[in-house]
């Protein structure tokens, strides 16, 4: 190959950045690259502009255009694979499973699911109460029966949605629609304003943590062996369960409804429901959420007041991880529970809720800080 001549029009000092990362660890996405040097031979300067290559596009102008849209078709494969599977495992749950073995995928949504709200949720992401070393631990056991990423994983990312909702920034943001909200941020790649933001939120408790630090590190067997082998193996060796009901029924179904019930969360809780709280951001009350998903669908108020334990005004009505935390508190397990109070819920009702206009003549704006 001829070696290239100095108006080639390539800058050997010139490097690329991987546009595709995805993790916050690696380098953010595409820097603009350097300008060219001034001292360029004369003959180069004959170069006409339809020789030049084209100039690579920063990040602020790719975002002006809309969101980079890099399918992980892995990704998709293996949801798509996994939703499949769970129809035949809810056929299976009517058909020909064992009662013992839909109470099990019953319990097992429950318990993972309260690893997810007050686990990585209200404990790790917001810090709304402290628990000491045996709840930590059993929380991070049932969160990894439920298969959302490690623990430090999901409490940076769920900082990250609050305090930049509904931007680009935002992993699951719910202006780009329902779809995108629910699953479709799982299926590619994240905008670069998530990687880059997210670089700024403060993780240092997490990283103080012994338990998050365990969990990350050991995260693919732990996930194996939680998830998958144990509600797999368990209603076969206690009750006689075949292996097909076990993996179908316990396992891929169950995974799945909780996965969805967690998603849910993400996208009807940000698009359906009245805003009491706050009529200036996206999140909604939203009831059936709330029931799904173990008490996370009063979500308009937890955007309004993030930091209290039991994201909602109604204390345990309809909200069974309040219940549980609570239970915990009771047992010594749990303390330093924060919470707001009841006057300054209806002062921030009065100012910015739906009712706003009629109580005061006019709606305040919003001055929620979701950090």
């Amino acid at each position: 190959m001829a070696p290239l001549s100095s108006c080639s029009g390539v800058n050997p000092a010139q490097t690329l950045a991987d546009p595709t990362s995805s993790d916050f660890e690696m380098e953010s996405p595409e820097k603009a690259s350097e300008p060219l040097s001034q001292d360029i031979p004369d003959e180069c300067d004959k170069v006409s502009d339809k020789e030049l290559p084209p100039a690579e596009k920063t990040t602020e102008e790719l975002t002006e255009e809309g969101p980079v849209m890099q399918i992980v078709w892995r990704n998709v494969i293996l949801f798509a694979y996994l939703h499949v599977a769970s129809l035949y495992g809810m056929y299976l749950m009517f058909t020909s499973a064992m009662w013992q073995t839909n109470v099990f995928a019953v319990i097992l949504y429950l318990f993972s699911g309260l690893g997810v709200t007050a686990g990585a949720h209200r404990l790790w992401s917001h810090r709304s109460y402290k628990a000491k070393f045996p709840l930590r631990l059993f929380l991070a056991f049932i969160f990894t029966i439920a298969f959302e990423n490690d623990i430090f994983e999901w409490a940076r990312d769920h900082r990250v949605h609050h305090k930049y909702s509904e931007t680009d920034a935002d992993p699951h943001n719910a202006k780009r629609g329902f779809f995108f909200a629910h699953i479709g941020w799982l299926l590619c790649r994240k905008h670069p304003e998530v990687i880059k933001k997210g670089k700024k939120i403060d993780l240092s408790d997490l990283t103080a943590d012994p338990i998050v630090r365990f969990h990350r590190k050991f995260y693919v067997p732990l996930i194996v062996l939680c998830c998958f082998v144990l509600p797999t193996i368990a209603p076969m060796y206690l009750w006689g369960e075949t292996f097909m009901n076990s993996l179908f029924v316990a396992t891929l179904f169950r995974f799945c409804f909780t996965l969805n019930t967690t998603w849910l969360v993400n996208s009807a809780a940000h698009m359906w429901g009245n805003r009491p709280y706050d009529i200036h951001i996206n999140p909604r009350e939203n009831l059936i959420v709330a029931l799904g998903a173990v008490g996370e669908g009063f979500h308009n108020y937890h955007h309004t007041f993030p930091y209290d334990y039991a994201t909602s005004e109604y204390g345990i009505k309809f909200n069974l991880t309040t219940l549980f935390i609570d239970t915990m508190a009771w047992l010594g397990l749990a303390y330093d529970r924060k919470t707001v109070s009841k006057g300054m819920v209806q002062a921030r009702k009065l100012r910015t809720g739906e009712n706003c206009s009629q109580a005061t003549g006019g709606c305040e704006e919003s001055s929620t800080k979701e950090d």
